[in-house]
């Protein structure tokens, strides 16, 4: 939710609100050596590690399958290969359609272990609800989008919330960064001052009534934007600054100099879709793309099939008026008996101003957005396809392991507790000794712990742990562990 805040000079500041993610942003093995550590005992030390290893092994084998299904469906649907092996296999395209849905419905359920979430249109409005170093409005060519695919997958499943854009191409997002660009930003800066100067001058000659009226009737109310602090949020959210140059003031310091911007990130975007393809040979090919850092403002960059960015139809209908309107105020302003030649002037020069800021601003953007768009295939985009789902099956089983070893080291350390405060004491742990914050779910990590047998519950709900020798007999040696000594070889 963006949110506007005064700071001490009285100059309004545009902070955006973000909900906690689910997902702990700490390595595996630093969470496991750390635990370790606190633990005084050397036996129970030994004893702990060994723990982590076991349930590490034993996770990995619950999900092996899934993903070898996941794996398997999407080698069908691969956009490089995928309709060869169609071929192959000799599908009617009912059976085709089935596969297809199963495997969206794999991908999703990965999705939502994974933590990512669904992009919705509130949020989307709300990371375009600002400009970053992309400048350029950014369309996508819904022509060359397959409809069919999600649109039957989201009849089959519904969800809640989903964005209007659902039935072309699904945005994933994962996890809130910052990213920061310092520079001169000379044509940036030369474009802010010929704008305010062009404001300065519709108010001066009245004419920014006409604009006004104008975006009046094309703007909408946003429903993220507001001057109060919401009172309805349980969970204690973090607050996240945009530094933009449109807030800038006009001193030497500023224009001379190197400014610092800043915009809240995606730490990682994950988007899904199908081209569209003629109904005589149709291309079941499906799309997984996965991006990192990505800036809310700029995250069009992202988006599938993008037109090439032209003047929108505003734009002409703003430099025609401007210019008609420029001309007839000059005219006059000659005819009259006592011509104001610096009125003349000014007029003319806010016209010819107004004009080259619109050519080159649209230039200085096109170049800007053909190097962002190469940035983004190199820098940000850190896989696709079958390499993107390889990376998601990993990142689930990470996560349920940190889940797993975080709650029952709470419960070993700290004795019984209900769901609500071992909620707590977890997401106390992780802030305390790693210094970071999230949402801890809680319930999922207690659904495995009772899964692999090793906590209780008593008659009034309260979770307990076995110790840890009991745990580590409970879950037994594992196949891992039976390789690893045979590797080692007979002991002497």
């Amino acid at each position: 939710m963006a949110e506007k805040k005064d700071d001490a000079t009285g100059r309004g500041k545009e902070v955006i609100r973000l909900e906690r993610e689910s997902v702990i942003p700490i390595l595996k093995p630093k969470i496991t050596m750390k635990l370790a550590y606190l633990i005084e005992q050397d036996t129970d030390r030994s004893e702990f590690l060994k723990l982590c290893k076991r349930v590490e092994y034993t996770i990995r084998a619950w999900y092996l399958l899934q993903f070898e299904d996941l794996m398997q469906l999407y080698s069908l649907f691969d956009p490089v290969h995928g309709d060869k092996k169609l071929e192959q296999q000799n599908l009617t395209p009912d059976e085709i359609d089935t596969l297809e849905l199963n495997f969206m419905s794999y991908l999703f359920q990965i999705m939502e272990k994974s933590n990512f979430k669904i992009l919705s249109d509130e949020e989307y409005d709300l990371a375009q609800s600002g400009q970053y170093l992309l400048n350029l409005p950014i369309k996508v060519d819904e022509a060359k989008l397959d409809k069919r695919l999600l649109t039957r997958f989201f009849k089959e499943h519904p969800q809640e919330n989903l964005p209007e854009f659902s039935d072309k191409y699904v945005i994933f997002r994962r996890g809130i960064g910052i990213d920061r660009t310092t520079d001169y930003f000379i044509m940036e800066k030369l474009d802010l001052i010929v704008s305010r100067f062009w404001g300065w001058l519709l108010k001066t000659t009245r004419l920014d009534k006409l604009f006004s009226k104008r975006k009046h009737l094309h703007k909408k109310e946003d429903p993220k934007k507001t001057d109060e602090l919401s009172t309805e949020v349980e969970e204690p959210d973090m607050f996240v600054e945009r530094i933009r140059l449109e807030k800038m003031d006009l001193s030497m310091k500023n224009l001379s100099g190197k400014l610092t911007i800043q915009e809240p990130t995606f730490d990682r975007i994950i988007v899904v879709y199908r081209e569209a393809t003629s109904e005589s040979k149709p291309d079941r090919g499906i799309f997984v793309k996965h991006f990192k850092n990505i800036p809310m403002a700029d995250m069009e960059i992202v988006l599938p099939e993008k037109k090439n960015p032209s003047l929108t139809p505003m734009d002409w209908v703003k430099f025609l008026i401007s210019v008609v309107l420029g001309l007839v105020t000059l005219g006059g302003s000659l005819e009259r008996p006592k011509a104001d030649i610096k009125v003349a002037i000014a007029v003319l020069s806010g016209l010819i101003g107004y004009c080259a800021k619109i050519y080159f601003s649209f230039q200085a953007n096109l170049v800007a957005y053909r190097n962002l768009i190469t940035k983004s295939m190199y820098d940000k985009q850190l896989d696709s396809g079958k390499g993107t789902l390889l990376h998601l099956c990993d990142d689930v089983i990470q996560q349920e392991i940190k889940e797993v070893i975080i709650a029952y080291y709470i419960l070993m350390e700290q004795g019984k507790a209900t769901i609500q405060d071992l909620d707590l004491r977890c997401e106390d742990l992780i802030k305390e000794e790693f210094g970071q914050q999230c949402n801890f779910e809680v319930v999922d990590a207690v659904q495995k712990l009772e899964r692999l047998g090793i906590v209780s519950r008593d008659s009034i709900g309260r979770i307990s742990c076995v110790s840890l020798k009991r745990a580590n007999d409970i879950i037994g040696i594992t196949t891992e562990e039976v390789v690893m000594r045979a590797q080692q070889g007979p002991v002497a």
